[in-house]
């Protein structure tokens, strides 16, 4: 393929978004231009497609990780962080234009965070925080690391939910191995942050475990007799 600099005008991708706009563009172009350069051999284009295939899909460009992308030939962390940066920004926009949903159940706790955390390879924790009427206030990733690492102090939980006056919470996590059931240390934070949320009176509502297409409410568990 050769350099954008030798293709005519009107094919170049930046010229093309700005004749037709964004949404008309394919996902191998727009990574071209936020990657704006290639190489000396290898035009930005092929960068490109050689990350979109790795990748398969554009939603599947958001489980590479940053040192992934900039092992490719072509990347570099310069250009991988600003592909990372525009997938993070395009998700809080998408979530900034949604109606706050309503989260009352453990099957919808995994309706909303499905897509987000069933596809990723490390152990994710995040919080839900709501309002009186059980409406999303905000959503915090609390922690990213490996399965043998301790989950998140508790202090950051609950300087969240001051921060958005919540009124309750609900914690989530992936379980990568593909099993949602709870280990022992699950169900050990479980109790501790529901203690704690007894003190300040701001309820932990839930804490549910999401494993690909599956998830278990460690809440519904400790309920059994």
């Amino acid at each position: 393929m050769y350099q954008i600099r030798e293709m005519p005008a009107a094919e170049r991708p930046r010229e093309r978004l700005v004749k037709y706009g964004a949404e008309n563009l394919g996902t191998q172009e727009l990574i071209a231009i936020l990657f704006c350069t290639g190489t000396k051999d290898v035009s930005v284009l092929e960068v490109a497609s050689s990350v979109l295939n790795e990748a398969r899909t554009a939603s599947g460009l958001r489980e590479l990780t940053l040192s992934e992308l900039a092992d490719r030939k072509g990347v570099g962390m310069t250009k991988a962080i600003v592909l990372q940066a525009a997938l993070e920004l395009g998700r809080r926009a998408l979530m900034d234009t949604r109606e706050r949903p309503r989260i009352a159940t453990a099957k919808e706790v995994f309706c909303f965070v499905r897509d987000e955390l069933a596809p990723l390879k490390q152990e994710v924790m995040i919080a839900l925080y709501l309002d009186a009427k059980l409406q999303l206030v905000a959503k915090r990733t609390l922690f990213i690391g490996s399965l043998n690492q301790s989950l998140v102090h508790p202090r950051e939980v609950f300087k969240y939910a001051v921060k958005y006056s919540a009124h309750q919470f609900i914690l989530v996590h992936n379980h990568p191995s593909g099993d949602p059931e709870p280990s022992a240390q699950d169900i050990e934070v479980t109790v501790r942050f529901r203690e704690i949320g007894e003190l300040m009176q701001i309820r932990l509502a839930d804490h549910v475990i999401v494993a690909n297409d599956r998830f278990v409410s460690i809440g519904e568990t400790l309920r059994r007799p």
